[in-house]
């Protein structure tokens, strides 16, 4: 699947930089309606990827849309429930369609179906600039060790993540430093397989501006982490740490466990800001673009959507000018922002965790609020309605 760089085309339809969710969501897409796509990487695939692995009702939207979710489901380790834990303790777990996947496994499935739609795989091959003529984007200057090799496209799609230095050097970035960060590793201890079955998200003044999660993945196997979405600088280990004191599953996971790897942290770019979505020849998306969302820190699902909509304004725009390509994509991700503010305004909550035991406990005791939470899951509620001061009242009168 890893073609190297000596075999790289000289020319394509689209070049996606970044073969992630959402890169390779819009090669799947694009291949499939016959567009000729090469997708490069950094990295070879299979390869590790920091996240929380959680896959929400949008992700399991976007994986079936991809032809994807059976493949999916068979190495996921399927969750009915989020358990939200509020600072004092108190509980609610809410149901919906989840299930927990390593990034390694995940990205791996969604690349490889985009080679099977018919895009061409090359990596481990870096991304250093567009090539421009007449203030136009019309190809990528490549690299690998010292092998440098030049491609011409009618569209470059920069799907390269979080990380800045492609969207610095492509002229895209608005801001270089990210949203968030977080920090996961992965634990197996057997004996927690049944004490932990539910992703639980823990909110805690311990880990304040933050929050605390554990997942569980297959076979004994748990991703455990912290995430911040704040400005201020943040030690994140000892976040972490703090986190594995004041939570007792996730102290008694650590306690027991054996860790398979290290620690690892990596930025996050929320919100749908940071950076511009396009300019001649040239589209943003995934993270690259903020696809994740502030406050619960989700990002695959939306990544996944935010390609395929990359994809779906070239397909409309072929016979059209490459400006109707750009206007119809800024538009696409336009109706989508007022949701992503809606998770901004509800990041209040990290930062003050006490509310969440003012919700908890009202969603404890109230049906009509704990399906209103459980909408926040599966997007059919706004979480920063829950926060609103009309969303308080609510609270004590539904």
């Amino acid at each position: 699947m890893n073609l190297g760089i000596d075999l790289l085309p000289p020319q394509c339809d689209v070049l996606v930089v970044g073969a992630g969710p959402a890169g390779s969501a819009a090669a799947i897409t694009l291949a499939r309606a016959g567009v000729d796509v090469v997708l490069v990487d950094h990295h070879a695939f299979p390869r590790e990827k920091v996240c929380g692995d959680g896959l929400i009702p949008d992700a399991h939207r976007a994986l079936h849309r991809l032809g994807v979710l059976d493949e999916v489901m068979a190495q996921a380790q399927p969750v009915t429930h989020v358990g939200l834990v509020a600072s004092r303790g108190g509980r609610v777990d809410l149901p919906g369609t989840l299930a927990v996947l390593p990034r390694r496994e995940l990205d791996d499935i969604v690349c490889r179906a985009a080679v099977r739609a018919g895009a061409r795989m090359h990596a481990p091959v870096r991304f250093v600039a567009p090539l421009e003529a007449q203030g136009m984007v019309v190809g990528a200057r490549l690299t690998h060790g010292e092998a440098t090799r030049e491609i011409r496209c009618r569209w470059l799609l920069l799907a390269s993540g979080a990380v800045p230095q492609a969207l610095i050097a492509a002229g895209m970035a608005r801001r270089q430093s990210p949203s968030g960060v977080a920090l996961r590793g992965y634990l197996k201890n057997e004996s927690m397989q049944g004490r932990i079955d539910k992703l639980e998200v823990v909110w805690h003044r311990a880990v304040a501006p933050g929050y605390g999660w554990i997942f569980p993945c297959r076979d004994g196997v748990f991703n455990i982490g912290v995430g911040v979405f704040d400005g201020r600088d943040t030690n994140l280990r000892t976040l972490f740490d703090a986190f594995t004191r004041a939570y007792p599953n996730a102290r008694d996971l650590v306690d027991g466990g054996r860790w398979v790897g290290p620690l690892k942290g990596a930025p996050l770019r929320t919100s749908l800001e940071g950076a511009r979505f396009s300019r001649p020849g040239l589209l943003v998306t995934g993270e690259a673009a903020g696809s994740t969302y502030a406050f619960t820190g989700e990002g695959i699902g939306k990544a996944m959507e935010t390609g395929m909509l990359a994809a779906e304004a070239v397909l409309a725009g072929r016979g059209h000018d490459e400006a109707s390509v750009r206007t119809g994509y800024e538009a696409r991700l336009a109706a989508l922002k007022p949701r992503f503010a809606l998770y901004e305004r509800a990041n209040g909550i990290n930062r003050h965790p006490w509310l969440t035991d003012l919700v908890i406990w009202r969603g404890r005791r109230s049906p009509r609020v704990l399906r209103r939470m459980s909408g926040v899951l599966d997007e059919t509620s706004n979480p920063g309605q829950l926060l609103s001061a009309k969303g308080f009242y609510r609270l004590f009168t539904e």
